[in-house]
């Protein structure tokens, strides 16, 4: 794997998934915060999935600051805006429909349309600036180590000009997507990647042992700060209860 870090990522281990919203609660005011003590302003790309939208609705009673926010999506799915497969509708309903922040900064990606992927591009050039740096990137993660809708194999993960792409061949429904990809992933300033349930804790291992063929490890910040939140399930060594050795977990 180029140009990644080889110091162990921060892996904190909770006993369960509302644990792990509530961290990630936690984490996102805190940056929140520093961002704008930084900068003036808070650039965040969320995730879909359930964990995260438990940490959206504990979000939507926090106190950020929602009029310094710029909010956008780590990836799409390529269905109606009214679709409950929609990343930014869930994220709507449970949080930003609930929170004072500006229309215009949140930035959907308009999925649907053929130049979706060129639009949503040209949007985080626009609003990030040369740096091309998010202050927090949250993501997720399949059994299969695929984040964003970034898959094993797929030749999107090779992208290095295109900071958002579209698939039409996503192995997992619905098959048009459109999701940032490595490059723009990787410069964000801190990455924090959600994982809860059994059924991901091989994935984790990979991701831990810096695998280069399973994208959650390669996004990676270059020189930024990537924490690992788990459940119990997710984090404990195969056959055993405890957590996944030599991971500082918490």
């Amino acid at each position: 794997m180029d140009d990644v870090p080889r110091d162990p990522p921060a892996l904190e281990v909770l006993p369960t998934a509302p644990e792990v919203a509530a961290r990630l609660a936690e984490l996102f005011v805190t940056a929140a915060a520093e961002a704008v003590a930084r900068h003036g302003r808070f650039l965040v790309a969320l995730a879909g999935g359930t964990t995260p939208l438990a940490a959206y609705r504990l979000l939507a009673r926090a106190d950020v600051p929602w009029p310094k926010t710029h909010v956008f999506f780590g990836d799409e799915r390529c269905v109606p805006e009214s679709h409950p497969d929609r990343n930014d509708g869930a994220a709507r309903e449970a949080l930003l429909a609930h929170v004072p922040i500006p229309a215009e900064n949140v930035h959907a990606i308009d999925a649907m349309a053929e130049d979706g992927a060129a639009k949503a591009e040209k949007d985080v050039r626009t609003i990030l600036g040369e740096s091309l740096r998010f202050d927090l990137v949250l993501l997720g993660m399949g059994p299969d180590g695929h984040t964003a809708s970034l898959f094993p194999g797929h030749p999107a993960l090779h992208e290095k000009k295109h900071l958002v792409v579209r698939l039409e061949d996503s192995p997992k429904p619905p098959p048009a997507r459109i999701t940032f990809t490595l490059p723009l992933l990787r410069a964000a300033r801190h990455t924090v990647l959600v994982v809860t349930g059994a059924e991901k804790r091989m994935a984790l291992l990979r991701v831990l042992a810096h695998d280069p063929e399973t994208p959650a490890a390669l996004a990676r910040p270059r020189d930024g700060v990537f924490t690992i939140l788990a459940d119990e399930a997710a984090g404990a060594e195969p056959g055993t209860g405890g957590a996944a050795a030599g991971t500082g977990a918490a």
